[in-house]
C-alpha cells in the first residue's frame, strides 16, 4: 500500500472512529430523532455537491428503490439502534458489537450464493467471532441486566449494516459509493425530518451537544464516506473493509481517555476474540478448498 494510501486508510479509521464518542456526548441532552436528522441531513449536504461535481448521477434513477432500501437498512435502522443503545453501553463496548459487521456480512454472503463462505477459515473466523460475542453479552449483562436490550440494538445494528451492503453490492453496480449515500443519506433525513420536529429540545442544549451532533454529521458521515470512497479506489475493497479494526481501537481508546469508560472484562475478553472473528470471516480465500 503506497503511503498515500496509508494516509486516507489511516484517516477512515479515525473517522469512524470518534462517532460513538460523539453520540455519547449528544445522547445526553437531545433526542435520538434529532441526533440521527442532523447527523443525515449534514451528510447529505456535504456527499450531493461531491457527487453532482463527479457526475455521479447518471445511472441513479432505475435504481432508487435498492437505495431506499439500502437507506432505512445502513442509516435508518442502525443509526437509530446504535444511537439509543449508547444511554446504556459504553461506546466501546458499542463499538466492539459494530466490529461484527464482518461476520454477519459473511454468513449473508453465503445466504445469497457466495460460496467462499464456507471455506474453513471463514467458518472459523466467525466461530471465534460468535464466542466473542457471547461472552461480551454475557458479561455485559450479568453486570447490569437492563443492558440485555441495548446489546441486542447494536447487533441488530451490525447485521442491518452487513446486509445492506451486501444487497447494495450486488444490485447497484454501476452508481459510484459516494452518489449512493448522498441520495440515501437525503432519503433518510426527510424521514426522520417530522420526528427531529416532534422531538426538538425545549430549552437550548449545551455546546458539547451540539459541536457532537456537528461532528457525527460533518466528519463521521459526510467526509468519512467520501474518504472511504477514495480509499476504495487506491486500496481496493479487501484492504479498505480492514478499516473496521482501527475504527474499534479508536472508539475504545477515546471512551478511555476522554470519558472516563472502564476497561471492562467484556472488552478485554471480547475485543480480541470480535476482531480476530472478523478479520478471518472476511478474509476471501485464494484456494478453492471448502469446508464439507
Amino acid at each position: 500500500m503506497s503511503r498515500r494510501g496509508w494516509l486516507l486508510f489511516s484517516l477512515v479509521g479515525v473517522l469512524w472512529g470518534v462517532p460513538y464518542l460523539f453520540m455519547k456526548v449528544a445522547v445526553e441532552e437531545l433526542s435520538i430523532a434529532v441526533i440521527v436528522f442532523g447527523r443525515l441531513a449534514i451528510g447529505a449536504a456535504l456527499l450531493i455537491p461531491i457527487s453532482i461535481h463527479q457526475g455521479a448521477f447518471r445511472n441513479i434513477r432505475p435504481h432508487m428503490k435498492y437505495i431506499l432500501f439500502y437507506a432505512i437498512l445502513e442509516m435508518v435502522i442502525p443509526w437509530t439502534l446504535i444511537t439509543n443503545a449508547q444511554r446504556d453501553l459504553s461506546s466501546g463496548v458499542v463499538a466492539l458489537l459494530v466490529a461484527t459487521v464482518p461476520i454477519w456480512a459473511t454468513l449473508f454472503a453465503h445466504h445469497t450464493g457466495d460460496s467462499t463462505a464456507a471455506h474453513r477459515i471463514r467458518i472459523v473466523g466467525i466461530a471465534i467471532g460468535l464466542v466473542g460475542i457471547v461472552l461480551i453479552v454475557g458479561i455485559e449483562s450479568v453486570s447490569d441486566f437492563s443492558n440485555a436490550w441495548a446489546l441486542l440494538q447494536v447487533l441488530i445494528a451490525a447485521a442491518a449494516y452487513a446486509w445492506a451492503t451486501n444487497m447494495i453490492s450486488r444490485k447497484v453496480t454501476d452508481v459510484p459509493g459516494v452518489a449512493i449515500n448522498g441520495i440515501a443519506m437525503t432519503i433518510a433525513a426527510f424521514l426522520f425530518a417530522p420526528f427531529a420536529l416532534i422531538n426538538a429540545p425545549d430549552i437550548a442544549p449545551s455546546l458539547n451537544a451540539i459541536m457532537a451532533t456537528v461532528g457525527l454529521g460533518v466528519l463521521s458521515s459526510g467526509i468519512a464516506f467520501w474518504v472511504f470512497f477514495i480509499v476504495l479506489d487506491e486500496i481496493g475493497p479487501a484492504r479498505a473493509s480492514l478499516v473496521v479494526y482501527p475504527n474499534t481501537a479508536v472508539a475504545v481508546l477515546l471512551g478511555v481517555v476522554l470519558l472516563n469508560e472502564p476497561i471492562t472484562l467484556a472488552i478485554l475478553i471480547g475485543l480480541p476474540l470480535v476482531l480476530i472473528g472478523s478479520f478471518f470471516a472476511s478474509r476471501k480465500p485464494k484456494s478453492a478448498t471448502f469446508a464439507s
